[in-house]
């Protein structure tokens, strides 16, 4: 049975303290009907897949300004595949190096969006991904 809305985590892991983005992000998605689950600041990859696997989100997406991406984002995927949601949608954002975003999206990440992405285009990019619709 299909749930009705889209169920999106968004995350902020490790020590970065600026979650404008994140919240901006936050909020679009849920003005285009999305349902989102924000876990705040200084999350750890544990403390974001066990959230994940409770809330069964369809998306998880990841922002982070700090420049640890390369060992966060990466152990995220690592702890959803172990917890068998190989099928969520995984994006992130913030400030990203070009070349990391293209070894994140070939690590598993389906996007990695830069600063000042327009919120609509991610909304878009997940509706499109997941057919409109929440996984089953």
């Amino acid at each position: 049975m299909k749930r009705g809305r889209v169920r999106v985590l968004i995350a902020k892991p490790g020590l970065d303290g600026h979650d404008r983005g994140a919240k901006v992000v936050a909020s679009a998605l849920r003005d285009r009907g999305m349902e989102v689950i924000y876990t705040g600041l200084h999350q750890t990859p544990e403390v974001i897949v066990r959230a994940a696997v409770q809330e069964d989100v369809d998306v998880v997406g990841l922002s982070l300004h700090s420049g640890s991406h390369m060992d966060l984002f990466p152990e995220v995927r690592r702890l959803l595949l172990e917890a068998g949601m190989e099928k969520v949608l995984l994006i992130g954002g913030g400030i990203i190096p070009d070349e990391d975003r293209e070894v994140l999206e070939a690590r598993g990440f389906a996007r990695i969006f830069g600063p000042g992405t327009p919120t609509g285009e991610i909304a878009d990019f997940i509706e499109k991904h997941l057919g409109g619709e929440s996984k089953t």
